[in-house]
């Protein structure tokens, strides 16, 4: 199993994270420890490809991944631009995680209509691979139709040459159908509050996607990461953040993290949880998160027992596991990322390829 490093949603709220040199001062550690990658999120604040190209001129080694790029945001053409640029520009260290965000931002920052998503992210990610394959790129699908047939439009190819022959494809996926896509399509899957003990069911969905096995494809969790001696208020460092994306990522009638709760066994207290988030009562919200859910989505305690729950997120069949240190200060966040190295080295879980 190896190791991420996921900054998630860089300048989206305050805190040390979000100051420029702290973030690289994260990432300089992370890559000094052998970590695999480090992974950052777009949302509607920064975007991921700025800071992705920001840390790929001032790293040597350590991959460099989107989680996701928003397919909603970019035509597929621009995706394949981008991808090529960042492949060049790293020395073949990029990963290109994209996702089809949900439909309050693809709707209302994007002004693009967020029906049909599996039948559009099948073509936005046929014709990326298209173009980074330097084909010439012709496509006649139900959302995307290149060049226009009514118009000047040309054929044309893509004029830069990624390093790699293929640069590998990760989507972001939380429901049945998007598993199963996930499988058929990509090089391996985004994942978020990924429990060991409810993985099964999520990779059964990718192995039929692929055809009955997953031997090469990369299951990447984003796992939030808080070294303590007291569990509780471990977990409690985590409460606003599983608030937020179980209560407010989305409406009542459409929020793919409350679906995902209510799978895990959670239906109670993810309704109590969206209840209060919708009503502003943030921190009502919050304390409504059983500390058993958070345990079983994150790497909490010391690091003894970090290293135990490193041994079942490998057994469960997680090839890397991005954390993400959620901790006051950047001191406090450093040290957790040597705590998660050492022990995954001691556990003898490390994988280096």
């Amino acid at each position: 199993m190896r190791l991420a490093l996921n900054l998630g949603y860089w300048g989206a709220q305050d805190g040390a994270v979000n100051d420029p040199a702290d973030a690289l001062a994260l990432v300089h550690r992370a890559e000094q420890l052998g970590y695999a990658a480090v992974w950052v999120a777009e949302a509607y604040g920064s975007d991921a490809p700025t800071i992705l190209s920001w840390l790929a001129a001032q790293t040597s080694r350590i991959h460099l991944g989107s989680a996701v790029m928003q397919i909603p945001a970019r035509t597929p053409a621009m995706t394949a631009m981008t991808a090529a640029t960042l492949d060049r520009l790293s020395g073949g260290r990029f990963r290109l995680g994209l996702g089809v965000s949900g439909p309050q931002v693809s709707e209302g920052w994007h002004g693009v209509r967020f029906a049909q998503p599996l039948e559009r992210t099948r073509e936005y990610v046929e014709i990326v691979r298209m173009a980074l394959a330097r084909r010439p790129v012709r496509y006649d699908g139900r959302h995307y139709r290149l060049p226009l047939p009514d118009g000047p439009g040309r054929t044309l190819r893509l004029t830069v040459r990624p390093l790699r022959e293929r640069i590998p494809v990760y989507l972001a996926a939380l429901g049945p159908r998007n598993l199963r896509l996930a499988g058929e399509i990509a090089d391996g899957w985004l994942a978020v509050f990924f429990s060991p003990r409810h993985a099964e069911e999520s990779l059964a969905y990718l192995r039929e996607g692929r055809g009955g096995s997953l031997e090469g494809f990369d299951i990447v969790p984003t796992v939030p990461l808080v070294v303590g001696d007291d569990l509780a208020r471990c977990a409690d460092a985590v409460r606003g953040y599983a608030a937020l994306y179980i209560g407010g990522m989305g409406s009542r009638e459409q929020n793919f993290y409350h679906r995902l709760a209510v799978r895990m066994g959670y239906a109670e207290a993810a309704d109590a949880i969206q209840d209060a988030f919708l009503a502003r009562r943030y921190a009502e919200a919050a304390a409504a998160v059983p500390e058993e859910f958070i345990d079983a989505v994150s790497l909490l305690g010391p690091t003894e027992r970090i290293a135990q729950r490193l041994a079942e997120f490998a057994a469960a069949g997680v090839t890397t596991l991005a954390v993400t240190p959620f901790a006051s200060d950047l001191e406090a966040k450093l040290a957790a990322l040597e705590a998660v190295a050492k022990a995954v080295a001691r556990a003898d879980l490390l994988d280096e390829a």
